[in-house]
């Protein structure tokens, strides 16, 4: 009887973690795309269940990079993420402008920042004066922006009612 308790023990033990991966894994998604110069508009968007985030940007000089778009869900359903960067670190494209929307969650936190975190260097935010942040998008300030971008991150909180 000993043995059967311990593979029951072990099946459970088993299930939970394929549980916990599965909800990790449908609470967050990144995914991987090409920042393309030559001063044409781009957009990329994700989407997690009834939300949706949207970078849309214009930049100039080299060539191709790669970034990566995060996005998130609270246990609760209550905050929605959005976190758009560079991985390699700081950007050498020259942007003319950008924009981080997102559908069905009203900002609460947004950031810009012309450097990030690797390599042993550290997050640089924007000046507040070069982006604008609405209920729905941070967008880059006309005359203001300084054309560095490396990073965006957007917090909101969903609509939910409560009963």
């Amino acid at each position: 009887m000993a043995c059967n308790d311990h593979i029951n023990s072990c099946l459970l033990l088993l299930l939970v973690v394929l549980c916990a991966a599965r909800a990790f894994a449908d609470g967050t998604k990144t995914l991987d795309f090409d920042v393309k110069p030559g001063g044409v508009v781009q957009t990329f968007s994700a989407k997690l269940k009834k939300y949706k985030c949207t970078f849309t940007y214009a930049c100039q000089g080299g060539t191709n990079e790669q970034w990566q778009m995060s996005i998130g869900l609270s246990d609760d359903d209550q905050m929605f993420s959005c976190s758009v960067w560079r991985p390699q670190g700081k950007s050498y494209l020259f942007f003319t402008q950008f924009k981080a929307e997102i559908k069905g969650a009203k900002i609460k936190y947004a950031t810009a920042y012309s450097q990030t975190a690797v390599g042993g260097q550290r997050d640089v935010a924007l000046k507040e004066e070069e982006y604008i942040v609405s209920a729905s998008s941070v967008t880059h300030r006309e005359g203001k922006f300084h054309s560095e971008l490396s990073k965006l991150t957007v917090i909101g909180r969903t609509r939910h009612d409560e009963l």
